[in-house]
């Protein structure tokens, strides 16, 4: 059982809980998530963790309400507990002095770029991070990231905050006024596959962190499986981090919908 000691409400639907797990917070990496299962009857779901406090035992978890397992995680307090946290999962990003590095995230993709950022500047990078989202409601994190971004560059659909355009605006504009040695994304698949396809254009080096269906995390079900340079990979031990160059976005994202006609129907019974 892990209590949340700590409750922050983003959005409507985008929730911050900070939860008590020692073990994990000692030995997290950039790059690392857990598998949550909220009660005994729940299923699992892979959420990236987004910062650690070491001193106090805890991990910050970034949930945005998209189904009913989801919908029940946001749902707790803090005092509340969680039935099973099991991590740190998959593979910590790689991170090196590369040179100057564009970060590009989407929506609640912000929530696992905030680690890595924080690593790519402590490693002697130049860290562009180009924040993208609907509208400005949506916006979360701007002020961590400015805390360990050389520059933050807001780009929303709607103009309400920022830049006008998407997500590829304004990487692009970093692009064509300076040299990029890297490009890390995290965010919709459709978002990271149009970042990856830009990118390719530039010849940039380019990762992109995969958020597939998982169900146990360990890499025994394959539900998480991709096609990476034409070979199956496990998100949940391979990833989630993939040279987005490689990956075969496409099958990925019909993938995605597999289930969406039983989320609906989920969704639609009480929690």
């Amino acid at each position: 059982m892990n209590k949340i000691v700590k409750k922050e409400q983003f959005s409507a639907n985008v929730v911050r809980l900070d939860i008590e797990a020692p073990l994990i917070a000692k030995s997290r990496k950039a790059g690392h998530f857990v598998m949550v299962k909220v009660d005994e009857h729940g299923e699992r779901i892979p959420l990236t963790i987004a910062s650690s406090d070491v001193e106090k035992g805890t991990i910050t978890l970034v949930i945005q309400n998209v189904g009913r397992s989801s919908a029940k995680l946001c749902a707790l307090n803090e005092g509340d507990y969680i039935a099973h946290v099991v991590g740190p999962l998959g593979k910590a990003t790689h991170i090196e002095n590369f040179g100057t590095v564009v970060c590009a995230c989407g929506g609640v993709g912000t929530a696992p770029m905030l680690p890595i950022v924080e690593a790519l500047k402590k490693a002697g990078n130049k860290v562009i991070t180009v924040l993208a989202a609907r509208t400005k409601d949506l916006i979360i994190l701007e002020e961590q990231m400015r805390q360990f971004s050389d520059e933050v560059i807001i780009m929303t659909d709607d103009g309400s905050s920022g830049k006008k355009g998407l997500v590829t605006n304004g990487v692009e504009e970093v692009i064509n006024r300076e040299k990029v040695d890297m490009c890390v994304t995290i965010g919709p698949a459709i978002m990271m596959k149009f970042v990856s396809l830009l990118t390719k254009k530039y010849e940039i080096p380019t990762v992109a962190s995969l958020n597939t269906i998982m169900v146990d995390g360990t890499g025994m079900c394959g539900a998480c499986r991709v096609t990476v340079g034409g070979k199956t990979k496990f998100v949940c031990v391979d990833g989630p981090e993939f040279d987005a160059h490689q990956v075969d976005f496409d099958q990925m994202i019909n993938r995605l919908g597999a289930y969406k006609e039983i989320e609906k129907e989920e969704n639609c019974k009480a929690i």
